[in-house]
């Protein structure tokens, strides 16, 4: 789940990214000749990008994720008592559980709006888009970190919701412990993770710059190493992309189904069941959960984002 995680924020960035085409900017403009047709269209498309923008822009979605782990580990600290109190006073509610199935609702919703994205949007909207970015890639003035803003927040609003599962599964293995061990031990996760997964982010996205970097030293070993950094930055980025998305309704799913004791049961019984087939038992045993939860989550994304479409037109309508 962990792993899944960072594939989430790491599509999320790599959107953000993508969209300026930061990624195969510089590297493709001066290596173009090298690199072939792809990057070298690529380059002109992007000609101008500079590579400072990288950085910052991680950096923004960082700070966001560190300001989320600000609020939510005092609000988990808070909820949790919360619950114990009433538990206490022979109220078992659940808070924590319902306010995480929101969020995974939420991953859900942003992977299959993506996957809809296309078929909701008209050709004549995509180009205008395409046409404002590139506007603004090619325009020295522009701020491109403010004038991501909006697709910033969504990164850090997707870190809110999977910063929230890591620090609920933390609490989880220290209820027991004293009320300043709990918050030393959350809070140390919380900074460990956060440099942990941006700092990995950052590395990816400075792949080019390092394959650039390598392609112009005189050893012909590392021009080689250079050179492969080049041509695989702009593959793991699209790649991302795809295994994000796929993440995302992995992990909201999941998230959803734990929720549900019915489906939560249900998964773990099939998945006990697909140990016992012949050969491929142990493996499937492992896939089967995450294929349902992925599946559970296609499903829910999808559900919500038409109730979402549906209530827009109202609204819409209503405004006429």
């Amino acid at each position: 789940m962990a792993g899944a995680s960072l594939l989430v924020l790491l599509d999320d960035i790599a959107a953000v990214l993508d969209d300026v085409s930061v990624m195969t900017k510089v590297a493709a403009k001066k290596t173009a000749g090298v690199l072939g047709d792809d990057l070298a269209l690529n380059a002109q498309q992007v000609s101008g990008v500079r590579a400072e923008r990288e950085l910052p822009v991680v950096w923004a979605v960082a700070k966001g994720s560190f300001k989320n782990k600000l609020i939510l580990v005092p609000a988990a600290l808070l909820i949790s008592f919360i619950e114990d109190q009433l538990k206490a006073f022979g109220y078992p509610i659940p808070l924590i559980m319902p306010l995480l199935m929101l969020g995974g609702l939420y991953l859900c919703f942003e992977g299959f709006e993506k996957i809809a994205h296309p078929f909701l949007h008209s050709h004549a909207e995509e180009e205008a888009e395409h046409q404002a970015l590139s506007e603004a890639v090619n325009d020295s003035e522009v701020d491109l970190v403010a004038y991501e803003k909006d697709k910033i927040q969504g990164a850090i609003r997707t870190d809110f919701v999977l910063s929230a599962e890591i620090i609920v599964i933390t609490l989880g293995t220290v209820a027991s412990m004293a009320f300043m061990s709990k918050l030393t031990v959350l809070a140390g996760i919380s900074v460990i993770m956060t440099v942990g997964v941006y700092g990995l982010v950052a590395g990816i996205v400075k792949m080019d710059d390092a394959g650039l970097y390598l392609n112009q030293r005189p050893s012909a070993f590392l021009q080689t190493i250079g050179r492969g950094l080049l041509a695989g930055a702009p593959k793991l980025m699209r790649l991302l992309a795809i295994v994000g998305t796929l993440a995302m309704f992995m992990v909201g799913g999941g998230i959803i189904t734990h929720g549900i004791d019915y489906l939560h049961h249900t998964i773990e019984h099939l998945g006990h069941d697909a140990e016992t087939i012949p050969y491929f038992g142990h493996t499937l045993a492992i896939l089967t959960p995450s294929l349902l939860n992925t599946i559970a989550g296609v499903v829910a994304g999808a559900a919500t984002l038409l109730v979402v479409t549906v209530l827009g037109k109202i609204i819409g309508l209503f405004k006429k």
